[in-house]
């Protein structure tokens, strides 16, 4: 018999109450959002005020733009995550249903969508104010990898997100129809846990990488070598995790069961991976231009 681990009893709610006939519910993934976002903000402030972090002990910021930029985020993350998760993953649904774009309760959100929303709303705020952009990179992408991290694992607890089938022992038997839907395996069906692979790399391992460049390795100093990192750093990680992380089924086809969005004789690439291309080519040339200016 293959060993897998057996997905825990964990509900997608973590309380729930009746008011007047309607039913609210506070979600682990609506709680990881703002407990990702506070833990990036609190980050982000203790650097502002770490004046030794910055170039002549001056940081670029107050605490008071933070908090305004702040709010530029939120707004940032939800409309380009929403927008983003139309335009690349189902944009014909939505052409036939274009009232439904903008119901993010219903679900469905794409981190790089967010993450343009994000650069966009920073480009805004940087340019009203005349903030160095690219200071003002660096200190933005230091706050993003705890919300990687614990939107990762509520991806995990929601039972979404899941890998392609597994022999490994660490293999999750999730409990949803569409992941025990493996043609090709026998009994009970596991997966990758890809959201857990993702929160380790992309989380864990980044935002330690991230606070120790900041804090001992002094990289605001550099501009740009902070920012380059982070996008280097997680599109390198998401674009490895995409080889074991289950595609989304509107690209799966009898001639394409792999799921590639680009594909020629059977080799190419997922969405994630297209998508990711670019901002480890941005990563790339950031830091390089940082090292060359420092």
């Amino acid at each position: 018999m293959r060993a897998l681990l057996p997905f825990p009893d964990i509900s997608p709610e973590i309380f729930s109450i009746s008011i007047f006939g309607f039913e609210l519910a506070l979600r682990w993934y609506a709680l990881a959002y703002i407990v990702g976002i506070l833990i990036g903000w609190r980050l982000v402030v203790r650097a502002v005020r770490t004046q030794r972090l910055w170039q002549d002990n001056s940081p670029v910021m107050t605490t008071q733009q933070i908090e305004d930029l702040l709010t530029w985020v939120i707004i940032g993350v939800i409309l380009g995550g929403r927008l983003g998760y139309v335009a690349f993953y189902q944009p014909a649904y939505y052409l036939q249903h274009p009232a439904e774009i903008l119901a993010v309760w219903q679900g469905g959100m794409a981190f790089h969508g967010g993450l343009l929303g994000v650069i966009l709303a920073g480009l805004i705020y940087t340019w009203r104010h005349s903030i160095p952009r690219l200071s003002a990179a660096d200190i933005m992408a230091l706050g993003v990898p705890p919300g990687l991290l614990l939107g990762r694992i509520a991806n995990f607890i929601n039972a979404e997100l899941w890998g392609r089938p597994t022999d490994l022992p660490w293999g999750v038997a999730f409990p949803t129809e569409a992941a025990q839907y493996c043609p090709d395996v026998v009994g009970i069906c596991a997966r990758h846990p890809s959201q857990l692979y993702e929160a380790a790399l992309e989380g864990l391992l980044l935002g330690a990488v991230l606070i120790w460049l900041v804090w001992r390795s002094g990289a605001l100093k550099t501009p740009g070598l902070v920012a380059g990192v982070f996008f280097a750093g997680y599109g390198m990680a998401r674009f490895a995790v995409e080889f074991v992380r289950q595609p989304d089924a509107q690209f799966i086809t009898d001639g394409n069961p792999l799921g590639l969005a680009w594909h020629i004789g059977g080799w190419g690439l997922t969405m994630g991976q297209i998508l990711s291309l670019p901002m480890i080519l941005l990563g790339i040339w950031l830091v390089s231009r940082a090292r060359r200016m420092s």
